[in-house]
């Protein structure tokens, strides 16, 4: 009897484990090809003779309303001659950024068999936060500029909230996270559950595609906001059922939980010690839920409604 106990056991967290690490799958046997074009080296060094060679290899990266004594004042403005060189300090010649890509772009193939890779092209965009990354299915445009490490004083502007994750190690994650968007819908309805399940699905997708990657990095998370949602699950989940805001289709909830902020927003003293975007956070904690009690793929994630991926998550937080 105590055998077949022992053996039960070993059973139960054998299976246990399984479904923790079903994102973790084996991509060393597919093939993509990851073609990199450095135009910010190309940019700021050109001259007016070499001008329109440029534009006419990449003519979408150039106006045609915007007259060649603009692009030559761009290439000789001493601020951005600055952010070029450093971009070239920090990332070099963009060989580990590759390989991260690469991994990237397999684990996407692997869940979707149609993907293509687009052609990578680097930038410098003068600190445009809103353009870090930018995908439009066979091109995706990269800002180096937006990844030169959180202390640099080029980002004293910013806030601590949003600069933080101005690192490189975080540029595969924003790639990882423009990409996911083609992938997820937008919420059919208003209500509060279905936008943080439509959030949940592309964590998910995220969390899929970079595996090897720290959970609170790929939320945008530091390592101890992280530990702070785990912590306060229940208690997030109690605030959110009391207040009955699963089925409200206040548009003040996205700014108070879904949108990036340096913490939300319960209205309770304890409001600075949150995260931001705690929302998403929880939408993703049920996704996962779902995702470990139900026998279904990926793909059938994405095309499942927020109802049923919420009722059949038997989702319960951790106390």
């Amino acid at each position: 009897m105590n055998k077949i106990l022992i053996l039960l056991s070993v059973l139960l967290v054998s299976i246990s484990c399984k479904k923790e690490m079903k994102i973790n799958v084996d991509v060393s046997n597919i093939n993509v090809d990851v073609e990199i074009d450095r135009f910010e080296q190309l940019f700021y060094t050109t001259t007016a003779n070499s001008l329109p060679k440029i534009k006419s290899k990449y003519p979408y990266l150039f106006p045609v309303y915007n007259s060649d004594s603009i692009w030559l004042e761009k290439i000789n403005n001493k601020d951005e001659i600055e952010l070029f060189k450093k971009t070239q300090e920090v990332f070099g010649d963009f060989k580990d950024q590759k390989l991260e890509i690469e991994t990237l772009f397999k684990h996407i193939k692997y869940y979707d068999s149609s993907f293509k890779s687009p052609k990578i092209i680097t930038l410098v965009t003068d600190l445009d936060y809103e353009s870090k990354v930018i995908y439009a299915d066979s091109l995706l445009f990269v800002s180096l500029d937006m990844y030169l490490g959180k202390d640099n004083p080029m980002y004293i502007d910013f806030p601590a909230y949003i600069s933080r994750n101005f690192e490189k190690s975080q540029l595969v994650v924003d790639i990882a996270a423009e990409i996911s968007k083609k992938h997820i819908n937008p919420a059919r309805k208003r209500q509060f559950l279905d936008i943080i399940i439509n959030e949940g699905k592309r964590m998910y997708l995220i969390e899929s595609y970079l595996p090897n990657h720290s959970k609170s990095s790929l939320i945008g998370y530091t390592p101890v906001e992280y530990q702070w949602a785990e912590a306060n699950e229940s208690g997030i989940w109690k605030y959110f059922i009391e207040n009955k805001l699963l089925y409200s289709s206040d548009s003040d909830l996205r700014a108070r939980f879904i949108d990036k902020a340096p913490f939300s927003k319960f209205f309770i003293d304890i409001d600075k010690e949150t995260p931001g975007s705690i929302g998403v956070w929880l939408g993703w904690q049920i996704v996962k839920a779902y995702m470990n009690n139900n026998n279904v793929t990926l793909q059938q994630l994405l095309h499942t409604n927020a109802d049923e991926i919420f009722n059949k998550s038997r989702y319960k937080p951790k106390k």
